[in-house]
């Protein structure tokens, strides 16, 4: 309303339309009280009755802006007494002001909106803190970028380029197909820029880089991840099986047109009935020395092999895990190249292969099955590194041992446990900076007479988003930490660092479901809209848990190996021997289960970085310490290993979940050392209390038992991370602005900064 005599009327409008219920009687007196105005022209008058139609209310935009503008009009007045004194003050006394006066007294009177009562809808509580809170960052955004992109910068921000083009956009067709396609090609165009040979040998027109090529898987997961799993069948899995398993004939043979996308390929390990249990598939390979050829043959439908990217559409070949039969004798699961399809895409003969069809998520990956009838393959087809035929038509390997052999050959394939969680990390960073961007903006409910509030101001929001902000940001640090220790692993180290990354890849993907579940609720009905990506991102991340091996089962692995190096470390041991291994290396152990220590609640405790990781240490040793007692209890009373593992089962996804805290903890603080930026750290070193802090308050009950605090510890504990929230708010968004998502990416609407 330009008029400013028409502006006199704005409180009045907004009174009435503010509750969103607009009574007959208050139309009727309104509409009486415009239409008596003499002053009014006809025109005024009609416009101003224009606001009164209840069939076309003023927008939620223009009730804001008229509380805004009736704000500012009565701002530092204190001789604004009344609604009449408001419009006064809005019409700039524009009006016959005495005729007015008696009017709207009158009408006051008439809807009952009477004097300082009224007034409390327009005042806005200087006061309320929650109000006041906003995004206003303290540190350089830039500076937080480079630190999580680390060495990787000049490769991260190259696939950030590219899958920024306009080729690159949405599919957003539902014909599956289509979405199928779409990815193929998307690969093609990575493959042209030389990404997807990034691993490879550069003799072999590689990169001979793996730790870019794992920077790109991660990278490439802003993107759809549908095309990021169809990547890493073809260039992961299918590639580096070829190299990891193969010789140099194979080499030559395969890898410059595996990276270019020449021969499309498959990984074919898991059967129908198998899944994780790679030693119990039945598909065979039965050596032939007279033809030197091997026949491929799956010997029931629970052999199919099942779940095979790239098999239903695209694959022309693929390696295929199968048991070596010599002469009748098993010789364990090794590795094939077998064809699939002739160049055209026409399925060769003895190959039958299914379509997984639709699925939950990553429906542009053409998952299927494959089936064997004996078919041929050349000798050399066998990937001989770790195990061969020789010209005699005997076996032959280099690891004497059957069992080592075997997990030699899966070790090599670790890579696809660092890729995985990573992606799951940047799955975890889309769907936060989705929900913490529409949380700063999204405002609702107020204080009395104030302006309605950001809902990331309220603290119970804050409980939902920042904690799993200050998770992801410590759970990137230890996936760098992971994949450092696997590009410069020694022979010793293997079985660690296998554990580690099994442990990993499950941590990160059960996080990454948690937090998206979160970031959509948070978002409310906006996040439920496929617009806004958190769909996609949850139901392509879903699988991220069980592929790769099932995050049960992968824990268990863990398990065993923590309980494998406390048996190195202490044997055969009693009771001394247990409590002995709780307390090494963790020397104030004792001492911090005093009274005073576990009834400490000082903040300058609370935040000190040696607390929180003793806290974890202790955990750590003493889950592990109770389950080797209780497994040896188990043993001695007659029970089989493998029935007393089955019994403490529990216990071992126990177990590993305390390795892993403390892992990610430790790592996050040895990062956070080596930033130089003071801001940066500061912010850093925040995240990483509020991690530690709520992965405690988590696990608060197992202290209270163990008797290492108390219950007026874990409530300060409580407190402390409620204030870390509140704390943290206002760098919230630029702390997802670090992650560097490009916006064509991110694609949500609620999330435009």
């Amino acid at each position: 309303m330009k008029n400013t005599k028409l502006q006199a009327f704005i409180p009045l409008f907004y009174l009435v339309w503010s509750d969103d219920l607009l009574t007959q009687k208050e139309f009727t007196t309104i509409q009486k009280f415009i239409t008596d105005l003499s002053w009014l022209s006809p025109e005024e008058k009609q416009e101003l009755l224009s606001r009164l139609d209840i069939s076309n209310p003023p927008s939620r935009n223009e009730l804001t802006q008229w509380k805004l503008d009736i704000e500012k009009s009565i701002q530092n007045k204190t001789d604004i007494k009344s609604i009449f004194d408001i419009a006064v003050a809005l019409s700039e006394k524009d009006v016959d002001i005495s005729t007015l006066q008696s009017s709207f007294i009158k009408l006051e009177n008439d809807l009952g909106i009477l004097g300082e009562e009224a007034l409390q809808n327009f005042k806005t509580k200087a006061s309320s803190f929650t109000a006041n809170s906003q995004a206003n960052a303290d540190f350089d955004i830039q500076k937080i970028t480079a630190i999580l992109n680390g060495k990787e910068a000049a490769i991260i921000n190259k696939v950030k380029s590219v899958i920024s083009r306009p080729e690159f956009a949405y599919e957003t067709s539902t014909d599956i197909n289509v979405y199928r396609q779409t990815v193929y090609n998307w690969c093609k165009i990575l493959a042209d820029e030389n990404l997807g040979n990034m691993a490879y040998p550069k003799q072999h027109g590689g990169g001979e880089n793996i730790a870019d090529y794992f920077a790109i898987m991660e990278t490439l997961s802003y993107h759809d991840l549908s095309l990021v799993i169809k990547f890493g069948v073809q260039f992961g899995l299918w590639g580096m099986s070829v190299q990891s398993l193969g010789t140099e004939k194979h080499y030559a043979k395969y890898l410059k047109d595996i990276g270019s996308l020449k021969i499309p390929g498959s990984f074919a390990m898991t059967e129908t009935h198998h899944g994780s249990n790679v030693k119990g598939l039945e598909t065979t390979a039965t050596y032939n020395h007279n033809e030197q050829t091997f026949t491929i043959h799956t010997p029931n439908k629970n052999a199919q092999k099942e779940y095979i990217g790239n098999a239903a559409v695209h694959g022309q070949m693929a390696t295929v895990f199968a048991k070596l039969v010599i002469d009748g004798h098993d010789y364990g699961v090794n590795a094939f190249i077998v064809p699939l399809r002739d160049t055209k895409g026409n399925t060769l003969n003895g190959i039958t292969i299914g379509d997984c069809g639709h699925k939950m998520g990553l429906n542009g990956v053409d998952n299927g099955t494959i089936s064997f009838d004996n078919v041929l393959i050349p000798k050399e087809n066998m990937l001989d590194r770790f195990a061969s035929v020789n010209d005699k038509g005997e076996f032959e390997s280099p690891i004497p041992s059957d069992n080592r052999r075997f997990f030699t050959m899966l070790g090599t394939l670790v890579g696809g446990r660092i890729g995985i969680p990573r992606s799951a990390l940047a799955a975890a960073k889309s769907g936060l900076t989705i929900a913490i961007r529409y949380s700063d903006q999204r405002r609702q409910f107020g204080p009395e007479g104030g302006s309605e509030v950001p809902i990331l101001n309220y603290r119970m929001h804050q409980r939902r988003l920042i904690p799993p902000l200050a998770k992801t940001y410590a759970v990137h640090f230890a996936l760098q930490y992971l994949t450092n220790r696997f590009l410069n692993k020694t022979e010793d180290e293997m079985q660690e660092i296998e554990a580690l990354a099994a442990g990993m890849k499950s941590y990160s993907t059960w996080s990454t479901r948690d937090i998206l579940q979160e970031c959509r609720e948070a978002c409310g009905g906006k996040g439920y809209l496929s617009e806004n990506r958190i769909d996609a991102l949850k139901n392509d991340t879903e699988i991220y848990t069980t592929f790769e091996g099932d995050n049960t089962v992968l824990m268990q692995l863990v398990a065993k190996n923590r309980l494998s190096e406390f048996r190195k470390s202490f044997g055969e041991m009693g009771a001394a021997g247990i409590i002995n291994y709780v307390y090494e290396n963790a020397k104030t152990a004792i001492t911090e289960k005093n009274p005073i220590a576990t009834r400490k609640t000082d903040d300058e405790h609370l935040l000190d970085e040696g607390f929180h990781l003793q806290a974890f240490i202790h955990r750590e040793k003493t889950i592990l310490a109770s389950a080797a007692r209780r497994i040896k209890k188990l043993v001695d009373g007659g029970l089989e290993p493998y029935d007393a593992f089955n019994v403490v089962q529990h216990q071992m996804i126990d177990v590993a979940q305390a390795y892993l805290e403390r892992v990610v903890l430790e790592q996050f603080q040895l990062a956070i050392k080596e930033v130089e930026d003071i801001k940066s750290k500061e912010i850093l070193t925040k995240l990483n209390h509020l991690y530690a802090l709520s992965q405690i308050e988590k696990n608060k009950a197992w202290y209270l038992e163990d008797g290492y605090m108390e219950a007026v510890k874990t409530k300060a504990i409580r407190k402390m991370v409620n204030q870390l929230c509140w704390d943290i708010r206002p760098d919230a968004v630029s702390l997802v602005n670090a992650f560097d998502i490009p916006e064509s990416c991110l694609a949500a609407p609620i999330a435009v900064s």
